[in-house]
């Protein structure tokens, strides 16, 4: 058996390749949507991909099921339970608890686990080469190394109410019933690691086993006790921020995500062709540098989303495609950068890319409104934005600010003042230029505090040292 972990740092999401070497067949459980990884896989291992599934209807990206089943001709295989309010809307082979899927000498048997989601799913693995006994759990959303997938994000992204006690609930009674009735050599292989807004407290390794969850996770004593109300506390308390993009991934992965095909390379725009479609807002300009260079200098109405690590988590943040169905153009060393930013940005559904260009010459540049921590005091501000989570600004804020997280704060503009001056601020300032950028281009007066929480921090301290 060949069991790969796809693991996307942007996303802190973890995708599966399970193959049958004995038979060349291959499937992949909750795929991204650049679906190249897979095929490249597959062909190294000479396998064809014959089968796809997800462990749940996704909130943090965009699935990959239909492209890759698009691709490859694979069966889908889709969770049944859950009810009415959480069947998909698209074809595929619908699962129930205990329903297996054939893979070669491989047997995938699913597991329902609600708690997260009504209607997810775990899947233990038999390598029925090896044994007649499952060895490895794919817990999706419901099991992470540390941690379980909160309950809360119904409420949070789709609208629920109070749904987050329910969940809490089937959580306590999964694990109980599901989760700790396996024999604790059991691996366990989870869908998000550290960074994820999928919990709270996420482990960084790979995987675990149930023996070493069952011994040393904060909810093991919970659950030898019998502890439910106390479990449903702590599951619940301090869980961070949900991404305000999580409600369009929730009903695009249910509806069935719009399928791309084979994507042309993007080609290089002439930039007095962007300025032209700029000034009649036919297109998004995304300033891919560092925050510490935009402020020298940037275009007018352009959005901050620094290559790197987090292209589309902070593209998720600044874009939103259901209110501005604009393509996007984007500032890129070559094409090649331009086909890795796309990428990413497909993984939460920002799809229309018009071209990249490699320059700002002849372009109209401006430079954004910065402040320091010593010229705050006194400034005649409207409000004081601290774009970190709800978290960060509990844990310590700069007096006076109210708190929008910067994945939050465009679908909160009606909070925002439209006359007088911003200042905001996140940890660091990376987050703060994403969100001030996008403000900028909403029309909001934004001024950037130089340094963000950190600088204001050592600034205080040298104040009153």
């Amino acid at each position: 058996m060949l069991l790969e972990r796809i693991y996307d740092e942007d996303l802190a999401q973890a995708s599966y390749f399970i193959g049958c070497q004995a038979k060349g067949e291959a499937m992949v459980v909750d795929a991204r949507r650049d679906i190249d990884v897979y095929l490249r896989l597959a062909a190294a291992n000479d396998m064809k991909i014959v089968a796809v599934t997800e462990t749940h209807i996704h909130a943090d990206y965009l699935s990959g099921t239909r492209e890759l089943a698009a691709a490859t001709d694979a069966s889908i295989y889709l969770s049944a339970e859950g009810g009415e309010d959480w069947q998909y809307g698209f074809d595929g082979v619908r699962m129930f608890d205990q329903d297996t899927i054939p893979l070669g000498n491989i047997t995938l048997s699913a597991v329902h686990t609600p708690g997260h989601t009504p209607e997810h799913l775990s899947f233990l693995i038999t390598d029925g080469a090896f044994s007649d006994q499952p060895g490895f759990l794919l817990s999706g959303d419901f099991v992470f190394v540390g941690d379980l997938g909160r309950p809360d994000l119904l409420d949070e992204a789709a609208g629920g109410v109070d749904t987050r006690f329910v969940g809490a609930h089937d959580t306590f009674v999964s694990l109980k019933e599901k989760f700790l009735t396996l024999p604790d050599y059991v691996q366990v292989y989870p869908a998000h690691g550290s960074g994820s807004a999928c919990g709270k407290s996420l482990g960084s390794i790979p995987s675990t086993t149930v023996g070493y969850e069952r011994r040393f996770s904060w909810w093991g004593h919970y659950l030898e006790a019998n502890d439910e109300a106390g479990f449903t506390k702590e599951l619940l308390d301090g869980q961070p921020d949900a991404h305000a993009y999580f409600a369009r991934m929730k009903q695009q992965n249910r509806q069935g995500p719009v399928i791309l095909g084979a994507r042309e390379p993007l080609t290089e725009l002439p930039t007095a062709q962007v300025a032209d479609r700029m000034a009649t807002d036919e297109v998004s300009l995304v300033d891919t540098r560092h925050h510490s260079v935009v402020h020298q200098g940037t275009v007018r109405g352009s959005v901050n989303i620094p290559a790197g690590a987090k292209v589309a988590s902070y593209g998720a943040w600044a874009l939103d495609p259901e209110v501005a169905d604009r393509p996007v153009v984007l500032l890129a060393a070559d094409q090649e950068s331009a086909m890795d930013l796309w990428d990413h940005l497909v993984r939460v559904g920002i799809d229309l890319v018009a071209g990249y260009i490699t320059s700002f010459e002849g372009l109209p540049l401006f430079v954004p409104r910065t402040i320091s921590p010593a010229e705050l005091e006194g400034f005649n501000t409207e409000l004081l934005l601290d774009v970190r989570t709800k978290t960060e600004h509990a844990a310590g804020d700069i007096p006076g600010s109210e708190q929008f997280s910067a994945g939050r704060v465009l679908w909160n503009m009606e909070k925002l003042p439209r006359e007088g001056t911003i200042v905001s601020y996140c940890q660091s300032g990376v987050r703060n230029s994403v969100a001030a950028s996008a403000l900028r281009r909403a029309g909001f007066d934004v001024v950037e505090l130089v340094g963000s929480y950190a600088g204001w921090i050592d600034w205080h301290q040298s104040q009153n040292a």
